[in-house]
This record gives structure tokens, sequence and C-alpha cells, in this order.
């Protein structure tokens, strides 16, 4: 801690970090950069393949469940009131007509606002090559900003011929969230809810693949590092609390054996965000798309009886915002549908980190709200939204999100050693034809698994509680006054929606109302962020990667593939919570 203090990061990571690639998968989105860069690649977590199944399938995820109960709807409206009473806004069965403004505005045909990106529409992706002569032309999609419409490409190819069109074997990222409906492509979404996205529609291979396939194409177009080179550069995994311990080995081999890095290491969010920020001790609130997770750090440490998890992110809230605005009728007679449709949630998401806010009174906006039917030119409708400050709130009030479209992944798969022994090395892995045979897993009776300490490994709680609870009950836990005073004192919020203007004062003010009268703490504060609180986890990561202290816990790939996992003697996985201590205890042999 002491080399930490007197050494400027920056710098640091200037003269080491050179080789170093920090990766930072989260559910909807993936940070991938340079060490030395600025700020990451942040690029949608999705992977869209090309598919000739008949009926089309154009979202493999897992079953969907949109039905809301009565009693659901009831708790809904119950929250929502609560939440008008505090921001001193009218209560949901209030009239509309009591407000001295029209709310619709219409349809403005074509409208093209001069206002900033929040309200330019999206276009759909061009789905088919732009060289067919090319031999890499299938295997490397085109950058995301070479956005064409699909339309106009099938008009142009139909012209000359069908030989002039080919589609595109997979498209990654914003891209693959633009794509038509009508087109033949089905769109992949490997992590949810902050874990591997595996269920009966979409197995354990076919999500290991699609990350391997997302990872490697930023590689190659974003980094511009091919495969041949891997071997001079090292990766940073900075991963989720939210990852079980056998997530955290597949991700590990991707990196090392199908991404093919020299070497890798293994950070998790939290201790990275601390480092990120230049602090050693703080409780670290990670406020993603779809999990918001708390955990404490001190001095450099993370405390594992501090985690707190919580089934809702910014996507809930930009669900949020469509449900206030249908209730109040202040959205236009369109057909959105973030279930089928990807852009319309990608329009939403814009919509909230816009408009949405946190402060007393009526948060009223004009808006351009796009319509995306299939395959058409996005249509405007320039319209008044209202109550734009009610869906922050919902991080404080859950039942104001419900209800939950996208259920976690089954547990069952997590659930115990013998039935994570079962599934994945039952499983055959085809081998890859540039590997050599030394290089290639026996996946049947791995080493790494005949010493593994077996123990009970329970499911990762989340709580059905709102975000001031769970900070003040993660703080609480910690046991020691000192702490506890010194952590109320060191909030740090990060995640995209961190950014909400007016969230840092709430959090203050329900916190330190929230923690019981029989402690003696009367001080909240959160800490500003030094750099953008979207980045912090990827920036944090990258300092980690550099520091001393941490070359004891490298991974090297030739180690990993040829001996497995071995045990090393006075380091046991209930001894530590660093992340890469839950995947294994390594040594090298």
């Amino acid at each position: 801690m002491d080399y930490l203090k007197t050494v400027v990061p920056s710098q640091l990571v200037a003269e080491r970090g050179s080789n170093l690639v920090v990766i930072n998968p989260g559910s909807a989105s993936v940070r991938i950069g340079l060490a030395p860069q600025d700020t990451p690649f942040n690029v949608p977590h999705c992977i869209a393949r090309y598919s000739s199944q008949s009926p089309k399938l154009n979202v493999r995820d897992q079953m969907l469940n949109s039905q809301v109960t009565t009693a659901q709807h009831m708790e809904r409206e119950k929250a929502y009131d609560i939440i008008a009473s505090y921001l001193k806004i009218p209560f949901l069965d209030e009239e509309v007509a009591n407000n001295s403004f029209p709310r619709k505005i219409g349809r403005v045909d074509g409208f093209n606002p001069q206002s900033g990106r929040k309200d330019v529409a999206f276009t759909w992706t061009n789905v088919y090559e732009q060289d067919t002569s090319s031999s890499l032309a299938s295997e490397r999609p085109t950058n995301e900003g070479q956005i064409g419409g699909s339309l106009e490409k099938l008009e142009s190819t139909d012209a000359k011929g069908p030989s002039t069109s080919k589609y595109r074997g997979f498209i990654c990222g914003e891209e693959a969230l633009q794509i038509s409906p009508t087109e033949p492509y089905c769109l992949h979404r490997p992590i949810r809810r902050g874990h591997l996205n595996i269920s009966q529609h979409y197995p354990m291979q076919q999500v290991l693949e699609d990350l391997h396939a997302i990872w490697d194409w930023i590689l190659i177009e974003k980094l511009h590092i091919p495969q041949s080179e891997r071997n001079m550069y090292a990766a940073i995994l900075v991963l989720p609390e939210t990852f079980d311990h056998r997530e955290i080995k597949e991700m590990i081999s991707i990196v090392l054996r199908d991404l093919r890095f020299s070497s890798a290491v293994v950070h998790q969010e939290g201790l990275a965000a601390v480092f990120g920020n230049g602090l050693s001790t703080a409780c670290v609130i990670n406020i993603g798309a779809q999990v918001t997770s708390v955990i404490c750090i001190e001095d450099g440490v993370a405390l594992p009886n501090t985690e707190k998890t919580l089934p809702f992110g910014g996507e809930d809230l930009s669900r949020c915002l469509l449900w206030t605005q249908r209730h109040h009728q202040t959205w236009p007679q369109i057909r959105t549908d973030i279930l089928t449709k990807p852009l319309d949630l990608l329009m939403l998401n814009r919509l909230r980190e816009s408009y949405c806010e946190i402060k007393e009174g009526e948060v009223d906006a004009v808006a351009v709200v796009q319509s995306y039917e299939d395959g058409m030119p996005a249509g405007s409708h320039k319209t008044r939204l209202n109550a734009l400050n009610v869906p922050p709130m919902g991080l404080f009030y859950p039942m104001l999100l419900v209800p939950d479209v996208y259920p976690p992944p089954p547990r069952s798969w997590f659930h115990d050693y013998e039935d994570m022994l079962e599934d994945t090395w039952h499983v055959e892995y085809p081998r890859r034809p540039d590997m050599s045979d030394g290089l290639f897993p026996a996946f049947s009776g791995l080493p790494m698994w005949d010493s593994y300490p077996v123990f009970a490994s329970k499911p990762k709680k989340e709580e059905k509680v709102g975000l001031a609870e769970a900070i003040t009950s993660s703080i609480l836990s910690t046991g020691r006054i000192d702490l506890k005073r010194k952590l109320f004192c060191s909030i740090q919020l990060i995640g995209g929606v961190a950014l909400t203007p007016g969230l840092i004062p709430v959090v203050e003010d329900r916190v330190l109302h929230a923690i019981p009268s029989n402690e003696v703490i009367d001080t909240v504060e959160v800490l500003q962020s030094r750099i953008n609180p979207t980045f912090v986890t990827w920036k944090g990561g990258a300092i980690l990667g550099v520091l001393d202290f941490g070359r004891d816990a490298w991974i090297h790939r030739e180690d990993w593939i040829r001996n497995g996992i071995h045990i090393g003697s006075g380091r046991k996985y209930k001894d530590s919570y660093y992340l890469q201590a839950q995947a294994m205890c390594y040594i090298n042999s």
C-alpha cells in the first residue's frame, strides 16, 4: 500500500501496461481496451448469428415472462404513490387533464433534431457482406460505424443478381442490436443478470462460443490484435462479484485457451473500483444494466460477508420509464416492444440517460420518441414525457420495477460441486485445427479437480430490498464501529446509472434514515468519482494489473492448459475472497 501511495498510477500504467488488455464483462456491455487507454471500447455484449431456421427465433434468451399479476400491478402502483409523496408530485390516479399543457404533440414526419445524440434515430444494420470477393469477408464483420439500411442494399443487390448478396455469418455489438426483425438472424446475449445466460434454449457450449466470438471480434476490429500476436499480450479479467467460481474458470479458459493470451489474472469489480478512484477503503455500489451489487472493501481487501446483490439495474429503470409514460398516456401510439425489438430498449435507455433525474416537483421534458417497424426507416414522434423523476426512484422501491422480464438462469447449474463436474467435463469440446497436441486439453479427468477442496457452495443470495437498505445492511455487517463510520463516509457509486442527476443526495439522505437509531452514526457521504463511473472498474483493473503485489496471481497459458489448476499449500478457497481464489488457488508446478 505504501508503494501505491507514492506512485502515479497513470505513469505506472503507461510504463508497464502497453501489452496488457483489460476485459470487464457485464450483462449488457463489455469494456475492453489496452491498459494505457483513457477509456475502453464499450460494446453491447451480444452477437447476432445468421440462422436459416424456420420458424425463425429472433432472440435466443431465457423464457420471457411478460405476464403481470394483479398483485404486481397493485404493488407497483402503491410504490409509485409512495414515490410521488416523497417527490411532491401528483399520485398515479390523478387526472392528467388537470395539467395546463398538452401532453401529446404527435408525429413529426421527417423530423431531424439538432439537439444532440439523444434524439438521433438508429439505422437498420446492413446484414450483407460488403466485399464478397474477399476471403476474410465471412469471418470479419464490418465495423460498427459502417451501418447502412438493409432495404437499400437488398434493392441494389437484386438488380445485380443474387450472387452479389451474401449474409454476414455473425454480427457483434451495437450493430447486432440494430438488425431488422425481418432478417434471418438470432440475437444471443451470453450474460444475463450477472450470470452466464444458460438455459434449455441456450446451452453452455453455445454461451461460451458466443463469448469467445464477441471478445475475439473486439480484439481484431477495435484493438487490431490478431490471434497470431496475442502471445505478446496478457489479459486482466475484471469480473463482477455475481459470478460463481465455475463461471470464472470458464472465462479464464476462454482468455487463455481460445483467445490465446500468454497469461491472465482475475480481479473483482469492487476491488478494482476502489483502486480506480485511488482509495483503499470504501463501500462500493455498482449499479449496472441488470444487476446492482454492494460490497465493502477494507485496506484493499473485499469483505465477503458484506456482499449484497440486487436483481435490478438501468434497463429496469428504462422499462419503468415506458410503463410510467403509458400509464399517463404520454407515450405515442406505437408498437414499442423491448422483448423482441432490441432497438426499442436502446431508445429507452437513451431517453432515460438524457432526461431522467431525481428532484422534487414535476419533471417533464419534450422528447422525440422513435418507432421502429420491420425494416422501415425510423418514425419520429415528438411528445412531452412526464414523471421523469419516478423511474430512478425504483432503485429504492424495487416493487416499482416488476415484473422481471428476464428471470435469472436456473441455479441448479451452480448448486454443488458434484453437479459441476458432471456438467462440465462430459462435454465434448472440438479441437481447433491450429492447436497442437500438447496444448489440447484432455477434458476428462483433469488433474485440477483431483485435490480441489469440497465445500458447501450456496448460490449467492439476491436481496429483495431497496438500495438504501442494502447499503446499510452491508456496512453494518462489518461489526466494528470505527470501520462502520469510515464506510458510511466512503460510499462509492459506480456504473452508468451512477451518472443520474440528483442520485447522490438521495442516497445520502435515505441511507442516513435507514440506519437504526441504536447505531451511533450521524454522517453519510457519497464520494465523487474521480473518473467516469462507467469505466472506473476497468481503469482500476488496469492499475491492479501493473502493481507488484499481484504478480503471484498471474496464470500462464501453457500451465493452465497442460497442468490445470493446482492447489497451493496454505491457501484455501474459504480463506480468501479475491476472485482468483474463488476460481482456484494457483501455483506453478
